[in-house]
C-alpha cells in the first residue's frame, strides 16, 4: 500500500467516523429531546449534580465538546455560575469516555450490517422514534466502520522506520506525546476520533502503552479548543468556563505524566488481570484519567473559579432566570400569593424576552454567531418558563379565587401566550439574519438605519410594558400603546420606502425580502406588547374606576 492510499483511507475512514458520532449523538439527543436541557437546568444545583448531569448529557450527545459548548452558552446567557459549570464540565470528561468503552467492544465486522439496518429504519418508517432509534444505529455502525478503514489503513505504518522512531521518541519524552495528542485534536476537534485512532493504534501493535498514555492525555487537553472558540465573543462568565476547562484537563496531565510509570504499571495490572483487549486498555486508561482527574479536582472547585476569575478580570453578567417563585403550596394554602409568584415569574419571562431581543439586534449589527446562539438560548428558556408557569397557572384555576383573582389569573394566561410569542418573533428575526450572513445579502444605509429605529422604539416599548406589568403602573400601560401606533406607522412608512429603493435599484430584491420580513416582526412585536398593555389595564380596578369616572 503506497502513501497516497494511506492517507486517503485513513482521512476516508476519520470522516466516516465523526460523521457516525455525529449521527448517533443527534439521534440520541432527539430521543431525549428537551430532556437535555431541563437536565443541565435542574441538577446543577451542586458540584455534584453537575458532574452527574455533565456525564449524563455527554453520553447522549456523545460529544463533550458539544456539553461544554452547551454549558458555555447557558453560562453566557446567564441561566449557570461558573461553579455549576465547572462541574458540568469535569462530568463532561467522564461521559466522553463511554465512547471509547463502545470502540473497546470491537464489532467492527458488524458495521456494514447494523449500518444498514439503520439505514432501513431511517428510510421506510415514518414514525419519529423509529427514525431517531435507526439514526443512533446508522452513526454506531458508521463510527465502527470509520475505525475499520482507518486501522486497515495504518497498518502499513509498521514498516515505516520514521514512524518507529517516532513511536520511541514519544517512549523516551512523555511531553513529546503530550504536544501530539493535543496538537491532533486541535485539528480534529473530537476526542473520540482520536482516542479511537489511539485504540487501533495499540491493537495493531503500532504503539507501545507508554507513548499511547501522553498522547491519550494531550487528546484531553486538545478537546479543549472547541469550548475555547464557543466562548470567543461571548460573556465574561462563559470566557471563565472555557478556561476552566483547558486547567482542568492542562492540570490532570500534569498530575499523570508525573506518576506516568507507576500509572502506566497500573494500567498493566489491570490488563493482564481482567485480560482484557488492547482497546479496551485504552478506553480504561481513559476512563480512570478522567474519573481519577475528577475526583482530585472537585474538591477545589472553589478554588478553580477563584483561579479563572483572576486570569480573566471584569464583571460576571451571571443572573439566576430559573423559575423560583412557583411554590406548589401556595396554590392551595393562598391562591392571592400564587398569583403574586406567578406575576414575578411573568416578570422574569419579559426580561428574558427583552434581552434576546437585545441580543438578535447584535447579531444583525454584527453577524457574530455567538449573539444568535445566545438568543436562541434564551428563547429555550422563554419556552421552558411558558411551560412551567402555565401548568403553575391551571393548577391555580381549581383553586377557590374571587372575582378580582380570577380576572388577574386569566390576564396572566393571556401575557405568558403574548411573551411566548414575542420570543418566537425574535427567534424569526435570528433566522433572517442567518439568511443574511449566509446568502451574503447587502442592506443599504438607509434600510439598516430603518430596522435601527424601529427596532429601537420596539424596545423601548417592550421595556415600557415590563415596568407597567412590574408597578400596576396604567400610564406606562397607555404610552405603551401610543408607542405600538407609531411602530405602525413606521412599518407602513418604511415599507414603501424600501419598495422605492428596490424599484430605483440601490437594495437587491433579497435585501427587501429580509428587510420587510425584519420590520413585518418587529411590528408584530409591538402588537403583543399592546395585548399585554391591556391585559394590565383590564386588571387594575383603580383603573377601570378612573375610566368609568
Amino acid at each position: 500500500m503506497d502513501i497516497q492510499q494511506i492517507i486517503f483511507q485513513f482521512i476516508g475512514g476519520l470522516g466516516i467516523f465523526l460523521f457516525g458520532i455525529k449521527a448517533m449523538g443527534e439521534g440520541l439527543q432527539k430521543s431525549a429531546g428537551d430532556r437535555l436541557r431541563d437536565l443541565l437546568d435542574r441538577f446543577t444545583t451542586n458540584p455534584i449534580k453537575g458532574v452527574l448531569a455533565g456525564i449524563v448529557v455527554t453520553i447522549l450527545i456523545q460529544s463533550s465538546s458539544a456539553t461544554t459548548v452547551i454549558t458555555v452558552g447557558l453560562v453566557s446567557a446567564g441561566f449557570m455560575n461558573l461553579r455549576q459549570a465547572i462541574g458540568v464540565i469535569m462530568g463532561a470528561n467522564i461521559g466522553t469516555t463511554v465512547t471509547a468503552f463502545i470502540i473497546g467492544i470491537d464489532i467492527g465486522e458488524y458495521a456494514l450490517p447494523i449500518l444498514a439496518f439503520g439505514s432501513f429504519l431511517l428510510f421506510f418508517f415514518k414514525a419519529k422514534r423509529v427514525q431517531y432509534i435507526g439514526q443512533v444505529l446508522f452513526g454506531f455502525g458508521a463510527l465502527f466502520f470509520g475505525l475499520e478503514l482507518m486501522s486497515s489503513g495504518m497498518k502499513p505504518l509498521r514498516d515505516l522506520q520514521a514512524f518507529h522512531d517516532l513511536t520511541i521518541s514519544m517512549s523516551d519524552n512523555p511531553f513529546l506525546g503530550v504536544v501530539i495528542g493535543t496538537v491532533f485534536t486541535l485539528i480534529v476537534q473530537s476526542s473520540s476520533a482520536t482516542v479511537g485512532i489511539l485504540q487501533g493504534l495499540f491493537a495493531d501493535g503500532l504503539i507501545s502503552l507508554d507513548a499511547a498514555l501522553p498522547v491519550l492525555f494531550g487528546d484531553n487537553i486538545g478537546t479543549t479548543i472547541t469550548a475555547v472558540l464557543a466562548s470567543l465573543g461571548a460573556s465574561v462568565a462563559a470566557k471563565r468556563a472555557a478556561l476552566s476547562h483547558v486547567l482542568f484537563n492542562v492540570i490532570g496531565s500534569t498530575i499523570f505524566i508525573i506518576i506516568l510509570i507507576p500509572f502506566t504499571a497500573f494500567i498493566e495490572f489491570i490488563q493482564g488481570s481482567l485480560g482484557l483487549n488492547e482497546k479496551m486498555v485504552i478506553a480504561f486508561a481513559h476512563g480512570a484519567f478522567n474519573v481519577t482527574n475528577t475526583l482530585i479536582q472537585l474538591p477545589f472547585i472553589a478554588g478553580l473559579a477563584w483561579l479563572v476569575t483572576r486570569l480573566i478580570p471584569g464583571e460576571d453578567s451571571y443572573v439566576d432566570y430559573k423559575a423560583k417563585q412557583l411554590d406548589p403550596v401556595f396554590i392551595q394554602q393562598s391562591p392571592s400569593i400564587a398569583l403574586g409568584a406567578a406575576k414575578e415569574e411573568v416578570i422574569r419571562m419579559g426580561q428574558l424576552v427583552l434581552k434576546g431581543l437585545e441580543e438578535a439586534k447584535n447579531y444583525l449589527d454584527t453577524g457574530n454567531g455567538n449573539h444568535a446562539e445566545i438568543a436562541l438560548q434564551l428563547e429555550d428558556a422563554v419556552n421552558n418558563l411558558d411551560h412551567k408557569i402555565t401548568g403553575y397557572l391551571v393548577e391555580l384555576s381549581a383553586a377557590p379565587l374571587n372575582e378580582h383573582e380570577s380576572r388577574k389569573h386569566n390576564n396572566l394566561m393571556d401575557m405568558v401566550r403574548d411573551f411566548e410569542r414575542l420570543g418566537d418573533h425574535f427567534e424569526n428575526i435570528i433566522e433572517l439574519g442567518e439568511y443574511q450572513v449566509n446568502n451574503k445579502v447587502k442592506m443599504s444605509e438607509d434600510a439598516k438605519e430603518n430596522i435601527n429605529d424601529m427596532y429601537t422604539l420596539v424596545i423601548s416599548t417592550l421595556s415600557e410594558v415590563i415596568d407597567a406589568l412590574d408597578q400596576d403602573d396604567w400610564k406606562l400601560a397607555e404610552d405603551v400603546m401610543k408607542k405600538e401606533e407609531r411602530i405602525d406607522l413606521l412599518e407602513r412608512k418604511y415599507r414603501k420606502q424600501h419598495i422605492l429603493r428596490v424599484n430605483e435599484g440601490r437594495c437587491s430584491a433579497q435585501a427587501g425580502i429580509v428587510f420587510v420580513d425584519i420590520i413585518i416582526n418587529l411590528e408584530r412585536m409591538g402588537d403583543h406588547c399592546v395585548n399585554i398593555a391591556e391585559s394590565i389595564l383590564d386588571g387594575l380596578d383603580h383603573y377601570q374606576e378612573y375610566k368609568t369616572v
